[in-house]
């Protein structure tokens, strides 16, 4: 339900705050009090085109934020914020907030996340329905209307049935499609991903092996450089004159001498015997290093070559090996079900043929299964127009097949293969015509709620607004309109714009808007009457402040289907 609507800056209001009830609200006031402007904030919130000029005068913004219980909410709505990619509902709240300014910004949030107007809204029809010379009425919608039709039969699961067949044959087609070319086409991919795959397979590559090459071409490169270094270490170590070998060696000598003559001078005898020995160790090294250095010029050219076919499969099919290899895979796959296209097709042909038997035969079930309903949903929607003061109306429901191009089979949408319009004749002897087509704001919104009254129990919108729903009617007829909306508010939230006390006395919370003048300007405010003040406004909607009129207000109070003072 809609527990909060506030409004800033629009029209007559300056700063308004709504907090609503459960059950049937009702919004009365003098004419120009600014009621409409109610319905029109909600409206924006709900994603309708914002008219820039509605910004109150002297200001340059206009917020309108509406918030709604989850507990009322399908899940269906909770699946279409996470689809696309709005925040999820806390405090069992569902926050709606629009923004937009005399410059032309334009601002909308779901749960405090940034979206789109469209996004805004679509989520706004599952939402609120809004009956009355406003463009809000999913009723009006065929697709809606066959949905309808489904949920007065409970015909979901068939329904359901039905859309899952499409989707499946939907998937499949798109499957065939990819199969199917021109045969010069067809050879052209083959020819490609054969080429791919071989030349991907014959360099038979391994996912690091890039870098065990590339180190390896470097070793091999470097090798007539690394052979000339360790043999000029190697002579100057031992092989040329004078060597350090040589000069380490005279060097002992006179260390030695040196010795005898100060034996305190042994530790320097005693380190150049250990550095001696170190060169030697390193004589050693060198001349095994040297050993081991390949000059192999043909192991060379192939490292070269074999580093050149790899970067040139990485520039062909990938940044990295690994990318190479799976591009490969992917091609192997992609060839074997080329080479396998009749197999293939022949498969999916069946399983095409097999689906969309199952689809027919389902289609057509579903299809009669509607019929079978019309009949029913005529004269139960009938029932209801007549207490609504249309006692001699017909209500009708058209239902056809969905067309083809000329020579095709039909092709059935998710919802099946029926097409569906509500048609309406007010008066006896007149034509019924489509819902859609209806001139009368006071007429559509009787027939809706006759509608609504019918499908209270199927209906997943949880918020139903009527505007205008007393025009040109009075006394029974208004007595029954309000009886009808207090009926339907058992199951769903109702709010309800009226002029006729007899409509206003159903209500299970009551709202009276006034204009005041504050500072000089005039703006509009809203509060919820309590039972004295109730009757003091009913008094007023039936002529005036007469003893005569309150005794006629606490009466009507009294008989507005138990709604007495609260």
């Amino acid at each position: 339900m809609l527990t909060m609507l506030r409004i800033k800056n629009l029209a007559l209001v300056q700063d308004l705050a709504l907090e609503l009830q459960p059950g049937l609200n009702v919004i009365t006031g003098e004419t120009g009090a600014g009621k409409s402007i109610l319905i029109g904030a909600l409206t924006l919130v709900l994603g309708e085109r914002a008219d820039r000029t509605l910004i109150r005068s002297g200001t340059d913004t206009c917020v309108v934020e509406a918030v709604f219980d989850t507990q009322s909410l399908a899940p269906s709505v909770e699946a279409f914020l996470d689809a696309s990619g709005l925040e999820p509902c806390a405090d069992r709240q569902l926050v709606l907030k629009r923004s937009f300014t005399a410059a032309g910004a334009n601002r909308q949030f779901v749960n405090g996340s940034p979206t789109t107007l469209a996004t805004l809204a679509a989520l706004g029809e599952s939402l609120v329905d809004i009956h009355g010379p406003h463009d809000h009425q999913s009723l009006l919608h065929p697709d809606r209307q066959l949905a309808i039709l489904d949920a007065f039969g409970n015909l979901g699961p068939a329904r359901q049935a039905v859309a899952d067949l499409v989707r499946r044959r939907a998937a499949l087609e798109q499957k065939k499609t990819a199969l199917i070319t021109d045969e010069q086409t067809y050879a052209q991919q083959l020819d490609l991903l054969r080429f791919q795959v071989r030349d991907i397979a014959a360099a038979r590559l391994q996912p690091d092996e890039d870098a065990a090459v590339g180190e390896a071409h470097q070793r091999a490169t470097s090798a007539a450089r690394r052979l000339e270094l360790g043999q000029a270490a190697l002579n100057l170590l031992g092989d040329t004159e004078p060597s350090l070998l040589t000069q380490t060696g005279a060097l002992g000598r006179i260390l030695q001498e040196l010795q005898r003559l100060d034996p305190a001078a042994a530790p320097l005898a005693a380190a150049q015997e250990q550095a001696a020995a170190q060169w030697r160790d390193l004589q050693t090294e060198l001349a095994h290093y040297v050993d081991r250095v390949d000059l192999d010029p043909a192991r060379l050219r192939e490292l070269e070559n074999r580093l050149n076919l790899i970067q040139t499969l990485k520039r062909k099919y990938g940044p990295t090996l690994p990318g190479v290899i799976a591009f490969g895979d992917d091609a192997r796959r992609r060839l074997a079900s080329l080479e396998q296209r009749d197999a293939e097709l022949a498969r999916l042909n069946a399983e095409l043929e097999t689906v969309g038997a199952e689809l027919r035969r389902r289609g057509r079930d579903l299809s009669a299964r509607r019929r079978k309903l019309l009949p029913r949903l005529r004269k139960a929607v009938e029932r209801e127009l007549g207490a609504l003061g249309f006692r001699q109306s017909r209500f009708d429901i058209t239902l056809g097949t969905r067309s083809a191009p000329a020579g095709l089979e039909v092709s059935p949408a998710d919802t099946g293969f029926d097409t569906i319009e509500f048609q309406f004749a007010p008066n006896p002897g007149e034509p019924g015509r489509p819902l859609r087509a209806i001139a009368s704001s006071g007429e559509m919104a009787r027939v809706m709620l006759g509608l609504k009254t019918v499908l209270a129990a199927e209906d997943e919108i949880p918020v139903l607004i009527f505007d205008e729903v007393d025009a040109n009617i009075g006394g029974e007829t208004a007595h029954a309109v309000g009886a009808k909306m207090r009926q339907i508010a058992t199951q769903r939230q109702v709010l309800c714009v009226t002029h006729l006390p007899q409509v206003a006395v159903h209500g299970h919370a009551h709202y009276v808007v006034t204009k005041q003048l504050l500072a000089g300007r005039t703006v509009s405010a809203i509060q919820r009457l309590e039972p004295a003040a109730r009757v003091v406004e009913l008094a007023r909607m039936l002529g005036g402040p007469t003893d005569a009129a309150r005794r006629h207000a606490a009466a009507l109070l009294g008989s507005g289907s138990g709604a007495g003072p609260e």
